[in-house]
């Protein structure tokens, strides 16, 4: 797409087919079964055009959730910054069809207020996000994360606070301990603040969320969206032989060399096997893997370039797995 030129989205964005949509809990949202996540392709270091090009081919096909966090670039509030761009320029026409998240949390600012789950740093980040991304308002809002200091009333009456002020229609959290989740939700739900959605980390080769958080997400009535569908890369066919130099492996970025260890290479060349006998890639097979769970409402991916969404959404077609298939996956996962 010439950045240029007025955006004028696909008509046939939502025909039937192009994208599927799951409700979200107990709630009348449905989302995407596949959300776009600007966690590390969209910041400041990478070239406008791309993301700008990502974005609308997102859009034109049916994707209508878009994942940030005030820290998402890098620099920290760049993807937020280039989201606002993005929308004011192409979007705004649209904003009643998108579903646009952000969160607060981890690392963003110098000194003891700039992480955590405190009131002061929820509101305060809530306010610079909303002016980063040219908007009044997001539709969800999440605790990224429980800190392990700050009291879960004073985190959660901030969400309560947040919701009633109407800068928020929803809130979520993400990477809380399950005891801690289950105490977070009794708060909101007794002030009538209904937490819509939980966010973890799910994936083949991370599946802690299968001891606890699923089942209690659909007990509260929460939707599930799960990123990191293929852990980094990992779940793809770039390390099956050895690690490609702009691989975020070899450049360091929240991926370590030392992880792609000779037994970890071993089980994605077997799973790898798995996905062409299914006729799929790797990449296809680890996200429609994922989406298998009914309790999964919406996967979150973060493709680098164009190419790599249409294969994360040829996913959305794959065949149904067989029990013969499950087992077999789980046993390589054993090993």
């Amino acid at each position: 797409m010439d950045y240029k030129k007025q955006y004028i989205a696909n008509a046939s964005r939502y025909d039937e087919g192009m994208m599927n949509y799951r409700t979200c809990g107990r709630s009348g949202i449905r989302l995407p079964e596949v959300s776009l996540g600007f966690w590390w392709n969209f910041g400041g270091v990478n070239v406008y055009e791309d993301s700008l090009a990502k974005m609308t081919y997102a859009f034109d096909h049916g994707i209508t959730c878009f994942d940030l966090a005030n820290n998402y670039g890098p620099p920290f509030g760049s993807a937020e910054e280039t989201f606002g761009r993005m929308y004011s320029d192409n979007f705004r026409a649209h904003r009643h069809e998108m579903i646009i998240t952000t969160k607060a949390g981890y690392n963003m600012w110098e000194g003891p207020y700039g992480a955590g789950s405190s009131r002061k740093m929820l509101i305060t980040s809530l306010n610079e996000s909303l002016e980063r991304m040219h908007l009044d308002y997001v539709d969800i809002f999440y605790s990224h994360r429980y800190d392990g200091f700050t009291p879960i009333e004073e985190t959660m009456q901030a969400l309560v606070d947040i919701v009633r002020s109407g800068k928020a229609l929803y809130v979520g959290l993400s990477n809380y301990p399950a005891d801690k989740l289950t105490e977070a939700v009794a708060y909101l739900n007794a002030r009538d603040v209904r937490p819509l959605i939980y966010q973890g980390k799910y994936n083949m080769l991370t599946r802690d969320v299968e001891k606890a958080h699923l089942q209690l997400c659909q007990d509260k009535g929460m939707g599930f969206t799960a990123f990191s569908p293929v852990n980094q890369g990992l779940l793809t066919g770039k390390y099956l032989n050895g690690i490609p130099a702009d691989s975020r492996a070899a450049l360091g970025h929240h991926l370590l060399s030392s992880m792609i260890t000779p037994e970890l290479v071993d089980k994605l060349r077997a799973l790898n096997s798995v996905a062409e006998q299914r006729g799929e890639s790797l990449a296809q097979m680890a996200t429609a893997w994922v989406l298998r769970r009914p309790e999964v409402t919406s996967v979150i991916i973060g493709p680098r370039t164009v190419e790599q969404m249409k294969d994360s959404l040829c996913a959305l077609n794959a065949a149904p797995f067989s029990d013969d298939e499950i087992c077999l996956i789980n046993e390589i996962l054993a090993r």
